[in-house]
């Protein structure tokens, strides 16, 4: 079966159906398909609810297992357990990618505690992968309990638009909690795409979910220690990724426009595109070489990191550093969100993780401030301090503690007041101060920036930056700089 063979908005596949689709045609061979349970009698069937086997993508090897739904509603036994542990133990052995179907009720009730411990077994599975080979869940439908709890486990969770996941279903909610709430609302692809974060990706289909997961691996090494594969380099959409930013630091713009421009044919894999939009987090090839790229986002919330999009955006790098996949880290922020709920919310902490993923990264990386970067998230945004390689920054761009208005209003605050035109003096005194303290060729003069750079130049530096760190990871920021 191939991929055109499969009615992509209107057929549910079944479990060997998902791995036809998920990988290259006639590749796809199925192991301990005669696996049944003892414990449900005339009702065990064989492989129990699970399909188990492995085949590649793109030519290079990969194990993969597709839960069955209509099984018992995918409920997991011992024999069901004992499949998908296979599945992740043969992924560690070969140091191969492993892609999982997912759509399970959770436990079966009939098993019992031999159930629960069939839970405990692939998490450990899991949690023994992580950091060594990429690890994808696809739910394709009701994911609950520990069914849920696993592919949270893995590197990255796609749902489709029928999925839903969560700990306790709908009926327990509203008998414990007296909430009335279906699958969707409950744990939807709208809630963990959007709101929670659990989910990665949110496509329509299933046969959407294994191209992307096809994608996706194609940025990715087959295992940790490994380069992931080079491309043959193409030219981007245009030479001037600054057409789309406006000069005036306040207007908006979509950041992802000048991803593009800065990309191998304009394309990217943006990750978590629904949740903390304010940042950017997306795959792409830079002279054919895989990249991943974190940058404010001007059009949500003015490109500020909060504790979400800090969160977001550490994760990514965490991964990306896990995997041998350099970064490049696009900057136009006014610096952290202020308030009560933001504090409230943990940003310190999820602040500081963004900061000690960075300086804990090991893979090469390059910064390039586009507009501005101010104050705490100048810092953040893999400073020359967090260990970035190079620092570059565009003729147009304003870095320092805070913005020129801002600061003069703390620091001219008597002068300002005392002037005959309070605002004209306010906008006088700001114009000398970014002059004097703020301005791209300052920084560079100070040693805080590389060098001020052409816009149309970028793409060029970005890949000589990347290329001559590429023969060796660099050491992480804490071990260069030394003890304190």
């Amino acid at each position: 079966m191939t991929l055109a063979l499969v009615d992509r908005a209107d057929e549910r596949l079944d479990a060997a159906q998902r791995l036809a689709a998920l990988c290259d045609p006639g590749t796809v061979h199925r192991v301990r398909g005669a696996a049944r349970s003892t414990r449900i009698g005339e009702r065990a069937v064989d492989g129990d609810g699970v399909v188990v086997g492995s085949g590649r993508i793109h030519g290079r090897p990969v194990s993969c297992f597709a839960e069955d739904g209509a099984f018992l509603g995918g409920s997991l036994g011992v024999a069901h357990a004992d499949g998908v542990v296979h599945a992740l133990r043969h992924a560690g052995r070969a140091g191969i990618p492993v892609v999982g179907f997912i759509e399970s009720a959770g436990a079966r009730l009939q098993e019992g505690v031999d159930a629960l411990d069939g839970y405990g077994r692939i998490f450990a599975e899991h949690v023994a992968l992580s950091g060594r080979v990429p690890q994808i869940s696809i739910v394709c439908g009701a994911a609950a309990g520990g069914g849920s709890y696993a592919p949270a486990l893995t590197d990255f969770v796609v749902m489709t638009e029928r999925a839903s996941m969560f700990l306790t279903g709908p009926g327990v909610v509203r008998e414990v909690m007296g909430e009335d709430v279906d699958f969707a609302g409950l744990g939807g692809p709208r809630v963990h795409g959007r709101q929670s974060g659990v989910a990665h990706f949110v496509v329509e289909t299933e046969v959407d979910g294994a191209l992307l997961a096809r994608d996706l691996l194609s940025y990715l090494p087959a295992q940790a220690g490994h380069r992931p594969v080079a491309t043959v380099p193409a030219p981007p959409p245009t030479e001037r990724p600054d057409r789309a930013v406006p000069e005036l630091g306040r207007k908006v713009y979509d950041v992802r426009r000048v991803i593009r421009d800065l990309s191998d044919g304009g394309d990217l894999l943006e990750v978590h595109a629904g949740w903390a939009r304010n940042v950017v987090c997306a795959f792409a090839r830079i002279d054919g070489h895989a990249v991943g790229v974190i940058a404010n986002q001007p059009k949500y919330l003015g490109g500020v990191l909060d504790a979400d999009a800090s969160q977001k955006a550490a994760r990514f790098v965490q991964t990306c550093d896990r995997f041998g996949v350099p970064l490049v880290v696009l900057v136009d922020t006014p610096g952290f969100l202020p308030g009560t709920r933001q504090e409230q919310g943990g940003v310190i902490r999820h602040g500081a993780k963004l900061v000690h993923a960075f300086a804990a990264a090991t893979v090469p990386s390059v910064t390039v401030v586009l507009r501005k970067a101010f104050g705490g998230a100048l810092i953040a945004m893999n400073s020359r301090a967090l260990g970035a390689d190079a620092i570059f920054a565009w003729p147009q761009a304003t870095l320092g503690v805070m913005g020129a208005p801002q600061a003069v209003g703390i620091t001219h605050r008597r002068e300002i007041a005392a002037a005959d035109d309070p605002e004209a003096a306010r906008a006088a005194i700001a114009a000398r101060y970014e002059a004097e303290q703020l301005r791209a060729d300052v920084a560079a003069a100070q040693g805080h920036v590389d060098e001020v750079i052409a816009p149309s130049s970028t793409r060029a530096r970005i890949a000589h930056t990347l290329g001559s760190h590429a023969a060796a990871p660099r050491e992480p920021a804490t071990a260069r700089n030394g003890p304190l």
